[in-house]
């Protein structure tokens, strides 16, 4: 039996995690899709990792923060799509208390991190294009080592404030979470409490989770169009605008959704499209991160080709 977090009335041990709206029939088409993805997800970010720590060639700040996105894209996966495959699999859905929490708190410290690396990532980005003579001082191996660590523990600091603040709050009655895991906005619903001060605090923490990050971005690729736009030749605007462009959409994949899901009210919220956006930020962005950071990228494919033995990739 679960002890409560407070000396509140909560008795709820385990939660019902309804999953997605669907007919009994499609159940093994979602459950074969979503498996799919999520091995091609370990496929492609675990390779991604694997080149970047083979291949001396990528050994540069650029890809040490592609590196770590990786990493933390396998983390938050991991955390709650594995879960999700065994509850379409099987009649039982329920998880427990303390494993709610659990995986409430994890999501939340890697996805976190993750928002503030994009931030980290576009200043390594704004050095590359605009200094990019100093670039390999000004970004060393030092520094990138301690923004990251700056991204970890944020998150964890971060996490605790809202995982401490959603389960303050007593459970008492119904355990049924309409979601397919333990996400604070779904698993407040269930609170037999007025959740008012969770939804400022959810609101205020969303600026510097969010917001601040996203901001600095913003300001951040202003500053690097008009450096990009001082270029004389095209084809030199052009390789600046695709060094940015993988960026610019994996941060628009993530933190768009993630905004839209932690900074409303939760009065306002509907399960169905919260359901949504969590796939999208938690799923789809990792599965798409992997393609959009390859396909385009003859460095990670000269990696691949060396690794598997066939030489370089075609310039």
């Amino acid at each position: 039996m679960w002890v409560s977090l407070t000396e509140h009335r909560s008795s709820v041990t385990e939660f019902i995690l309804l999953g997605f709206s669907i007919s009994p029939g499609t159940t093994p088409l979602l459950f074969l899709a979503f498996l799919m993805i999520y091995l091609l997800i370990i496929l492609g970010n675990s390779l991604i990792t694997v080149l970047i720590c083979l291949d001396s060639h990528l050994h540069t700040p650029m890809y040490f923060f592609i590196g770590t996105l990786s990493m933390l894209d396998l983390g938050y996966t991991t955390t709650t799509v594995p879960q999700m495959l065994a509850h379409l699999a099987s009649q039982k859905k329920t998880i427990s208390f303390t494993s709610c929490v659990a995986q409430m708190y994890i999501f939340l410290v890697l996805g976190i991190t993750e928002s503030w690396l994009f931030a980290i990532m576009s200043i390594d980005r704004y050095v590359a294009i605009c200094h990019p003579l100093r670039y390999k001082v000004i970004m060393s191996p030092r520094l990138c080592g301690v923004m990251v660590i700056f991204c970890g523990l944020w998150g964890v600091t971060s996490a605790f404030v809202y995982t401490i603040f959603a389960m303050r709050l007593p459970y008492c009655g119904p355990n049924k979470i309409n979601h397919f895991f333990c996400e604070v906005p779904a698993v407040l619903k269930l609170a037999c409490a007025d959740t008012s001060v969770n939804d400022r605090v959810d609101f205020i923490l969303g600026f510097s989770v969010i917001l601040i990050p996203l901001s600095l971005i913003l300001i951040i690729y202003i500053n690097i169009f008009i450096a990009i736009l001082k270029i004389r030749s095209a084809q030199g605007q052009m390789k600046a605008f695709s060094t940015c462009a993988s960026h610019i959409t994996v941060v628009t994949m993530f933190c768009v959704p993630a905004m839209v899901m932690y900074m409303k009210p939760g009065s306002k919220s509907s399960p169905e499209d919260d359901k949504k956006l969590a796939l999208f930020y938690n799923v789809i962005s990792a599965f798409l991160n992997p393609i959009i950071y390859s396909l385009r990228n003859k460095d990670v494919k000269r990696a691949f080709l060396k690794v598997i033995g066939v030489g370089r990739a075609p310039e």
